[in-house]
């Protein structure tokens, strides 16, 4: 007969047991689970450097893109900078145009300027009429006629190339004076390893040799640029300020060549002999 001690222990052991019992069921149960969340976070990972590999996630930088955009218009606009240049002086264009390029009248010995009374100040320019005859010859003439009076400077390259582009009557980079002249001084001696120096004034040109009409670029910053654009002046010292007032106003597009931000007018311009 079993005492009731014994008994006790009997039963203590027996739940004793069983505790075990449940803990290692437990335990087998945990070791299950955290398996299955492993595997499952190790296909997430894996499936997520495939993802980005692949580049389904640079929809991340869409998004980043398109919230810029949202937010775009309800952000202030920025101020722009005050036009460092005048308001023009009263008049208009006036539309000439000449069949042939004008008779040679400029004493080719002597010593010709052309000032450009600009909206942003006096652009005096030395010009070399012994050596680019027929530029500076068809400057003189379109000057007389009032060719340049009232026009827009409409180009300004902050880029590459660092120029003010003049002498349009129509401001959109396609309009002359109806005839061409003849490219002239490309073997200027300024002109070396194909840098065209700062203070340079040489003919726009339609990207062909002989094109040239009365488009041309002031240079207010060295600039690389093949010997194909005739040379036929230098900008002053006070000019040169101008120009870099105008260029540090920059251009409106924004990639480096654009219209300039500054009001950039020819009220008149002219060539003097002395």
């Amino acid at each position: 007969m079993v005492s009731q001690e014994q008994r006790r222990r009997q039963l203590a052991r027996e739940k004793f047991l069983r505790q075990q019992q449940r803990r290692a069921a437990a335990r087998r149960r945990a070791r299950v689970r955290n398996s299955v969340i492993a595997s499952v976070l190790g296909v997430v990972v894996i499936g997520s450097v495939a993802l980005y590999t692949t580049g389904v996630l640079k929809n991340d930088k869409d998004d980043q893109a398109n919230a810029s955009a949202e937010a775009s218009p309800s952000a202030p606009p920025t101020s722009k900078a005050p036009d460092p240049c005048e308001k023009p002086a009263p008049g208009s264009v006036e539309k000439l145009s000449w069949k042939k390029e004008p008779a040679m009248t400029i004493d080719t010995s002597a010593r010709y300027t052309m000032k450009l009374d600009t909206t942003c100040g006096e652009i005096d320019i030395a010009l070399k009429a012994s050596a680019a005859p027929h530029t500076v010859n068809s400057f003189n003439f379109l000057a007389e006629k009032g060719f340049f009076d009232h026009t827009k400077c409409h180009r300004l390259t902050t880029a590459g190339i660092y120029v003010l582009q003049c002498g349009d009557p129509t401001g959109t980079g396609s309009g002359g004076p109806g005839y061409t002249i003849p490219d002239e001084n490309l073997k200027d001696k300024s002109l070396k390893d194909n840098i065209y120096p700062a203070g340079t004034v040489a003919m726009a040109n339609r990207s062909q040799p002989n094109t040239g009409g009365s488009q041309f670029f002031l240079v207010y910053q060295d600039s690389q640029l093949p010997p194909s654009y005739t040379p036929f002046g230098t900008v002053s010292e006070e000019g040169m300020k101008v120009l870099k007032k105008i260029a540090d106003a920059g251009e409106s597009s924004g990639a480096g060549d654009g219209a300039p931000n500054a009001t950039v007018v020819i009220n008149k311009a002219t060539v003097t002999k002395s």
